[in-house]
């Protein structure tokens, strides 16, 4: 039984890992297309999504499941609407972050990414009614100062980062609400975008603004492998999500902006400067802190600081 568990765990582990690595090394994808706009790019994202979703949920002999889910939302018009939300926010989501790769804002995408949990934090806070350890307020306190200084420093507010996010965290906070498998809820999401997406690149082809019908053939299998791209990692992350703890989740979701900012900084040569880096230094320290926060020493320790302070 042990060793059972042991190796459900080990399969968790590497599942999410894998997940948060291809995560992390998406951008050099989306560069390899970097001649399309992200407007197109995030439109045949979707579309080669959803084809390729429908295309699992056949081999794995999920389809009629899935349409039966589909015709129970349509009885659940608070849920279909919460759905809807979903998809529109995570298509917000992705054409950021495909804009930030294609306009050399890569390590600002990377700290959007680091600071996202500290968001979920806050939307919980807000919208669940939920409440905010001792640490978790500390760890909240120093991101601030952290986008604060890059603010101040840079000249620039970080639109990128805190985009990316709050609409990632608006993402899971409404996936929290609605209890859908998740790849039900990809197919579901990028249904019910894909009309959207198709009248668009229509026009595109209408206007022969369409880069998909004069581009070379790499091109054109690349952004339809997007779809392939999008699916594969939040797949391994379902199969991890069942096997591991939460904590050991929190643990991994940091692997993806890692790898962004080595790759910002070592391929694409981003700037990283001084200002950068002091700002960086405050997320680190918050996500630590954060990290950390459920350990026994920590909860101790917390409740001990309370106790001086009552």
């Amino acid at each position: 039984m042990k060793f059972k568990q042991s190796n459900e765990q080990s399969v968790g582990v590497i599942s999410g890992a894998s997940a948060y690595i291809l995560w992390g090394i998406m951008p050099v994808y989306w560069n390899l297309i970097g001649s399309v706009s992200a407007k197109e790019i995030l439109a045949h994202r979707i579309v080669w999504s959803f084809v390729f979703m429908i295309l699992v949920l056949v081999f794995m002999g999920k389809l009629k499941q899935f349409f039966i889910e589909l015709c129970t939302l349509f009885k659940e018009p608070k849920k279909l609407f919460v759905i809807f939300a979903a998809s529109v926010v995570i298509s917000m989501n992705w054409y950021t972050y495909i804009w930030a790769v294609s306009n050399n804002h890569l390590v600002e995408a990377s700290l959007g990414y680091y600071i996202t949990p500290l968001v979920s934090i806050l939307l919980g806070l807000i919208f669940l009614k939920e409440k905010l350890s001792f640490w978790s307020t500390v760890a909240f306190i120093l991101a601030s100062i952290g986008v604060l200084n890059m603010t101040l420093n840079i000249g620039n507010f970080p639109w990128v980062a805190i985009s990316l996010a709050i609409t990632f965290g608006m993402y899971g906070l409404l996936k929290k609400i609605t209890h859908l498998e998740a790849m039900t809820g990809l197919t579901i999401e990028t249904l019910i975008m894909t009309p959207f997406s198709l009248l668009f690149l229509g026009n595109l082809q209408m206007k022969n603004e369409s880069v998909f019908t004069q581009a070379s053939p790499q091109t054109i299998w690349l952004l339809m492998g997007a779809g392939v791209i999008t699916a594969i990692p939040l797949l391994l992350f379902a199969i991890s999500a069942k096997r591991v703890s939460l904590a050991m989740i929190g643990f991994l979701q940091y692997i993806a902006p890692t790898i962004m900012l080595i790759l910002g900084i070592l391929l694409y040569h981003e700037l990283f400067n001084y200002e950068q880096i002091s700002s960086f230094i405050f997320i680190w320290i918050s996500l630590i802190l954060y990290t950390l926060s459920k350990t026994k020493w920590f909860i101790k320790m917390e409740k001990k600081i309370l106790y001086l302070k009552g």
